[in-house]
């Protein structure tokens, strides 16, 4: 049969990576998985007692609201009043969404249609490439780079673009280079999308995992943002809550407005004990976002350190639960998929190859910070035993 917009999507890189991390655990290897970035931590304990509480009261099995309970959103403006200092609206300028993924791709589809084109950094995120691809759209590339680089980047991208574009994705700190960015590169970017009418759409996915002091900022801390920006904020990394698929669009009006049309007709939102829970967990566990940041913090050193001990040359992450980590220069040669699946069956080791994110990812595997400092220490000893031309 033939299908529309999965035909031409090429192999999920990714997925051939998990493939053999299960052949090789069928196999009895004890394969340690830095691949999928799962977070691994629990969620915190107030979370799942207000989860059981509210399942137990059948009222809370019926429909919910696709926007969102008002408590919940009133939970996550409140959260951006504290940790940003940002003003919202949580009756206009706050959504629930059903996870991040959801959220963003539901919104290329009332930002974007066939004839319009999308800016997107380059590596990326997957389903910040294919978000604007499902709904029709083409995608302009931006080399990723680091501050005044990328704004020109951006600036060429534009200006060698036909159809100018409508959109311009951005996700800092960034999966899956860990560039981490401060407040004046967002007002340079309001102020690039302010001159051609373009709409922001930033993923804050890592909003609270930044490492050394630092804090990831918000665009909507810029002033003027809320009127050409929207912001996604999901509680999978900062609360530990991945499964429960919690997260929110904020920021312009209109743009959080019209995705919340479209929900309307799609969903009848999460399953409410989940937002009531979420909405206790954003009021009550406020501390958790710190304490899973030391977490990561604390395996990004022991993984840092000793990728560079055995001569693997890599640079300490400033922000998300990642390490994006360089091929050495003798196994360049094979690639980021062929040299990902060596360190599968040699090395008992999984790691996401730079393929896998798009133009710019080729020369990478990237790590995530979801093994413990012992089993991450168990996978430096079987590296150095594997990678011998280091």
């Amino acid at each position: 049969m033939e299908f529309r917009r999965i035909g031409h999507l090429p192999p999920y890189v990714l997925g051939v990576i998990n493939e053999l991390k299960l052949d090789a655990r069928r196999q009895g290897v004890d394969v340690i998985d830095f691949g999928f970035g799962n977070p691994d931590l629990p969620s915190p304990e107030i979370a799942v007692d207000k989860l059981k509480e509210a399942v137990e009261n059948t009222r809370n099995h019926r429909y919910s609201a696709s926007k969102g309970i008002p408590k919940l959103r009133e939970a996550a403006a409140n959260l951006y009043e504290r940790r940003f200092g940002v003003n919202l609206d949580p009756g206009t300028e706050v959504l629930n969404v059903i996870g991040a993924k959801e959220g963003f791709t539901h919104l290329m589809w009332v930002l974007l249609q066939p004839g319009d084109a999308c800016l997107v950094p380059a590596p990326s995120y997957p389903i910040h490439i294919w978000g604007p691809i499902f709904a029709g759209a083409a995608i302009r590339e931006v080399p990723l780079a680091e501050g005044d680089e990328f704004i020109a980047n951006l600036e060429r991208a534009w200006e060698y673009s036909w159809p100018k574009p409508r959109t311009l994705v951005i996700s800092f700190p960034h999966n899956p280079t860990t560039v981490c960015v401060d407040l004046d590169f967002f007002e340079r970017v309001v102020e690039f999308a302010k001159r051609r009418d373009l709409i922001v759409v930033h993923d804050n996915a890592y909003a609270d995992l930044g490492f050394d002091g630092y804090e990831p900022p918000s665009i909507l801390q810029v002033e003027g943002a809320k009127d050409c920006c929207v912001e996604l904020y999901s509680m999978t990394k900062s609360f530990s809550m991945s499964g429960w698929r919690v997260a929110f669009l904020v920021g312009n009006s209109e743009v959080v407005g019209a995705l919340a049309k479209l929900k309307s007709y799609l969903d009848y939102g999460t399953f409410q004990p989940i937002q009531i829970a979420a909405t206790v967990t954003l009021n009550e566990a406020g501390e958790h976002p710190k304490l899973a940041r030391d977490i990561y913090q604390n395996r990004r050193d022991v993984l840092c350190d000793g990728l560079n001990r055995i001569g693997w040359d890599v640079e300490p992450p400033r922000g998300t639960m990642f390490v994006w980590a360089p091929i050495p220069e003798a196994y360049r040669h094979l690639g980021s998929v062929e040299f990902a699946s060596r360190l599968v069956n040699e090395a008992g080791v999984a790691t996401s190859p730079g393929e896998g994110f798009g133009p710019g990812g080729e020369g990478n595997v990237r790590f995530a910070l979801i093994e413990n400092e012992q089993r991450t220490q168990q996978a430096i000893r079987n590296l150095r035993r594997v990678l011998t031309d280091l």
